[in-house]
């Protein structure tokens, strides 16, 4: 018989993210963030690869990726609310952890499994902030996409992609509940 952890099936099935305009100070301290990124490092990794990698956006950091993100979004011929939604995620940022998919050559692991991979090591970021308190918040949008942020806002390699940015902080308000999907609709069951 399987040794069941209610606590942390109670969290799996309850967990909510906080949007990031939400989150204020204070935030991890380096001593406080490193367990959270150990956890997270703990994804499994086929291969022992370790394709992804951690860059801490702190608050000051955050006021230049604002700038590069609507310079960029400007470049790129944007609308100014899609320019606005990128220098948003971080103008309203106090600290992010940009997880970064580094693709590596590997006759084993295809690349979409390493970006897997990657996508894994954002959601056990998110889900150990928030066991540990903190309020936090899994974003993308088009900064995260765009070749030209990535290589002036953070110094990425054309290898390098960002996989996300992991927003966390102190939560001013708890959201209310989303619809969730209707899991009879989503599960096929194969019996034979």
């Amino acid at each position: 018989m399987p040794t069941p952890n209610p606590q942390a099936f109670d969290f799996l099935t309850t967990r909510r993210s906080r949007p990031a305009k939400t989150l204020t100070t204070p935030v991890p301290t380096a001593e406080e963030l490193t367990p959270l990124l150990q956890a997270a490092a703990r994804t499994p990794d086929h291969g022992k690869l370790e394709p992804w990698r951690f860059i801490v956006i702190e608050k000051a950091a955050m006021a230049r990726l604002a700038d590069i993100a609507e310079a960029r979004g400007k470049q790129l011929g944007l609308a100014e609310e899609q320019v606005d939604k990128g220098r948003g995620q971080f103008d309203q940022g106090h600290l992010a952890v940009a997880v970064i998919e580094v693709q590596k050559p590997s006759e084993k692991i295809p690349p979409l499994e390493q970006t897997y991979s990657a996508g894994a090591v954002c959601l056990a970021l998110l889900n150990a902030a928030l066991t540990s308190g903190w309020g936090a918040n899994w974003l993308s949008g088009w900064p995260s996409h765009d070749r030209g942020f990535m290589q002036e806002a953070l110094g990425l390699d054309n290898h390098e992609r960002i996989a996300g940015l992991i927003h966390i902080g102190t939560e001013t308000s708890t959201p209310p509940d989303r619809p969730r999907p209707d899991l009879d609709s989503i599960t096929t069951w194969m019996p034979e």
